[in-house]
């Protein structure tokens, strides 16, 4: 099965266990099975087939970035010089080495990508812009759009 594509039929338990996880993924199995009314067999089972079929894929510390100094939020969009198949991937394999690009997302617009950067200020951006990001391969040009406020991040609690 390709975890890329292929969709994974849930049932009300399982959307239950996905939900529980993604309030807190360091809840015990016991805790889980209460939680979503089963036993813990038949949960840890369900868990781990969740997590094979690549429906649950991993779990992971979430960080406070203003508590490590990264308060500046930039997105840069880059248009890129070629756009054929071998030019995507070289960007895209160079951009991924660079640690302050949290999101990469190719857009359908006048523009190929749309980029989610994090640094501790806009000289810190600055540097990383013209160092890191424009020296991607292909790219042609890019536009910046600076953050003031962030309403709403993933990973971040939703208020109910």
């Amino acid at each position: 099965m390709d975890n890329k594509t292929s969709t994974v039929e849930l049932d009300e338990f399982d959307r239950k266990i996905i939900a529980a996880m993604v309030e807190d993924g360091r809840k015990t199995v016991t805790d889980l099975a209460v939680q979503v009314g089963l036993s813990k067999t038949p949960c840890q089972v369900r868990l781990k087939r969740l997590q094979d079929a690549g429906v649950i894929q991993g779990f992971r510390a979430i960080v406070d970035p203003a508590k490590l100094g990264l308060t500046h939020v930039a997105f840069a969009e880059v248009k890129l010089s070629d756009t054929r198949e071998t030019a995507l991937a070289a960007f895209n394999a160079a951009v991924r080495r660079i640690p302050e690009v949290e999101e990469c997302h190719m857009i359908a617009s006048s523009f190929d990508y749309l980029l989610k950067v994090r640094t501790a200020d806009i000289r810190r951006y600055r540097t990383v812009l013209g160092e890191k990001i424009s020296a991607l391969p292909h790219v042609a040009s890019t536009s910046t759009f600076v953050a003031m406020e962030t309403v709403l991040e993933s990973g971040s609690k939703r208020p109910r």
